[in-house]
């Protein structure tokens, strides 16, 4: 009898257990059914709603953070007028915002001083020769909305040292600019190649230019685009050289502050705007004509005269009709400011339209 009695109670154990088990299976598969239900139930989207929008508008002006000085970018003419590439593209997304041109405050920022001008607030948009990288959205607490001018770091040398190349730069003094990716680039640059060198480091661009100019270095290292202009400002321009060799990629573009995602699109999608325009052939002469009489789709939504594509972005449906009737399209500011219509002269080369031959870079998201 006792081993009977133990027999049954091991039994009803043993059932128990596995009326448990396939409780917890059965537990668990209607937990993952709810899962996958509660994953396909259909979610809103949030409102495009950008703060530093609505503080613009109340502002009535764009605050547009900009090289202090630089030629052909930002700079100040005799009369005391911002101009430049740099400076064109705050004009334009002035226009796209408040449907004024003129409606912005050009605010000239040093090197040490730009990101932390985007983080209080001082200024609501940073388009100044800034190159976009991985630790500056990591640590600098903002976000780069789109590229406008593909460049590269070279050196500038006199023409009578009858250099071919940077690598003939051993033992060489080269000028950069203190806190910008310059100095950084040419420390990896020569220490990859084995070759010795010695940095002459400044606080800012016109100081590193002037120790050039001065002969307190052999070579004067910065963006290409940086370097053209500075050669314009040298006692005899043609006496200097800008050297063949790329030793970094600049991807530089507009930034803001970081936790305005909406903000972030509205100037990503004026930057495209003013792109796309080059490649559809609106221009700043034909954009009015364009607006009442093209019958190509993507024209008609670029110009907002089909479409609500403006009032998504929380602005007005001839948003870009304003951007481009302000300073034009890409192509024309490029020309107008650091191209061939310029005393840069620089060449289109990787910032021209992809669609272009040769092609480059340049290319406008499908405003849509």
């Amino acid at each position: 009898m006792r081993t009977g009695g133990v027999k049954v109670r091991t039994a009803a154990l043993a059932l128990i257990v596995t009326l448990a088990v396939a409780a917890c299976g059965r537990g668990g598969r209607e937990d993952e059914t709810a899962d996958d239900t509660a994953a396909q139930t259909p979610t809103e989207a949030p409102a495009f709603n950008s703060p530093t929008l609505q503080t613009i508008k109340r502002r009535g002006r764009l605050n547009c953070g900009v090289h202090e000085g630089l030629v052909g970018f930002a700079y100040t003419d005799n009369r005391g007028q911002w101009r430049g590439f740099d400076a064109d593209f705050c004009r334009a997304l002035a226009a796209a915002v408040l449907g004024d041109a003129d409606a912005v405050r050009f605010v000239p920022l040093t090197t040490s001083q730009r990101f932390d001008a985007l983080r209080s607030g001082r200024v609501d948009v940073l388009w100044r020769e800034t190159s976009w990288t991985l630790s500056r959205e990591a640590q600098e607490g903002i976000r780069f909305a789109g590229i406008n001018y593909y460049d590269g770091q070279g050196f500038l040398v006199r023409r009578s040292l009858n250099l071919s190349s940077a690598a003939e730069l051993n033992g060489a003094r080269v000028c950069v600019q203190q806190a910008s990716t310059s100095e950084p680039n040419v420390a990896d640059w020569f220490r990859a190649r084995g070759i010795a060198y010695t940095p002459v480091v400044k606080a800012n661009e016109e100081a590193a230019r002037e120790a050039y100019a001065r002969e307190d270095c052999d070579a004067f290292s910065a963006d290409i685009s940086a370097l053209a202009a500075a050669r314009t400002l040298l006692t005899n321009p043609e006496q200097h050289a800008i050297l063949p060799d790329v030793i970094s990629k600049e991807p530089l573009g507009p930034a803001v502050k970081r936790g305005d995602e909406a903000w972030t699109s509205i100037v990503r999608w004026t930057l495209n705007g003013l792109i796309l325009a080059e490649e559809l052939g609106v221009t700043r002469q034909n954009v009015g004509t364009m607006a009442e009489e093209s019958r190509d789709p993507s024209v008609r939504r670029l110009l907002g005269a089909e479409g609500d594509l403006g009032p998504m972005l929380g602005l007005s449906k001839d948003w870009m009709k304003d951007a481009i009737e302000a300073e034009g399209n890409y192509g024309e500011i490029f020309a107008r400011n650091v191209g061939a219509d310029s005393p840069l002269d620089l060449a289109r080369g990787l910032n021209a339209q992809w669609s272009q031959r040769p092609a480059g870079l340049i290319y406008g998201l499908p405003i849509r």
